[in-house]
């Protein structure tokens, strides 16, 4: 692995139970790894102890909280929205021209197709050939960010629109691929990820996520700690408005779902990202 790339593991509250850091090197990934914790973690001594203290960031947490829009009032930074924020600074310390951010939980990195094209599950055993790929696309692009995908973008197996193709979309989730000299405002105590995407996109920012592999998480409120709290807290109607709050012109709130049904934020893409009109267009010959 490059020597100037790193992951980063962004956590809270959960020493004993990274399941990332495990996932990765399960899938072959043999390069620098840092576990990006913040100043209010009670846990952060037990950190230090299972990973190494030159393994553990620590950041400033109330002084990251001043260096971007939370979009409330409620001083509550039960968030990750600080670390991803944090990462980029972090980065610049350590020399580190590009990385990735990863949650905690992740069970799996997989492969969702087959050697043949066709729709599948299968475990990646050669991370680093992957990440490389994803950092070759990044570095020789304008792009903001790509990520891989994850479980919900593909409900509904191989009959679902994302199984049919190898393909990009245009928005970009969970495993931020990123430069340390292009760095991410991410925005909203909540659904950062949206909220930054939506928002950045809305003003020629180009975030992608390439479904031919994808990351495999914990179920959302199963795990102790980290973001729960908060999401159960204020369930996924508070959390989704946050999008719409920043972009309001393209993202209103639906219900999602089949037989279990629960309030989420639905995008509108053909009004969030900006039209590349043909020339003549733009010159009124047509």
């Amino acid at each position: 692995m490059r020597k100037d790339f790193c992951v980063f593991i962004l956590t809270h509250g959960r020493p004993d139970n990274v399941i990332t850091f495990n996932s990765l090197k399960r899938s072959g990934y043999t390069g620098k790894v840092y576990l990006v914790i913040d100043n209010e973690d009670d846990t952060a001594v037990k950190y230090y102890e299972n990973y190494g203290k030159k393994n553990v960031l620590m950041f400033d947490k109330k002084a990251i909280a001043k260096t971007f829009d939370t979009a409330d009032n409620f001083y509550d930074r039960r968030s990750i929205v600080y670390a991803r924020n944090a990462c980029f600074g972090l980065a610049k310390e350590l020399g580190i021209k590009y990385f990735m951010q990863l949650d905690d939980d992740y069970t799996e990195f997989q492969y969702r197709y087959d050697r043949l094209f066709f729709y599948n599950y299968i475990l990646i055993k050669r991370l680093d050939n992957i990440i490389a790929m994803f950092l070759k696309f990044l570095i020789s692009t304008n792009i903001k960010s790509i990520s891989m995908a994850q479980g919900g973008d593909f409900i509904g197996g191989a009959n679902c629109t994302n199984a049919e193709h190898l393909t990009l979309t245009r928005k970009c989730m969970n495993t931020f691929f990123c430069k340390t000299s292009n760095p991410i405002n991410f925005i909203g105590a909540i659904n950062e990820d949206v909220n930054t995407y939506t928002r950045a996109a809305s003003i020629g920012n180009i975030f992608f996520t390439f479904n031919g592999v994808s990351i495999v998480q914990k179920p959302t409120q199963s795990n102790a700690a980290g973001m729960t709290d908060i999401y159960l807290d204020g369930g996924t109607y508070k959390k989704s408005f946050y999008t719409v709050m920043y972009q309001p012109s393209s993202v209103k709130i639906a219900l999602m779902g089949t037989r279990s049904r629960r309030i989420h934020h639905r995008i509108s893409w053909n009004h969030t990202v900006p039209k590349i009109l043909r020339e003549a267009v733009k010159n009124g010959q047509t």
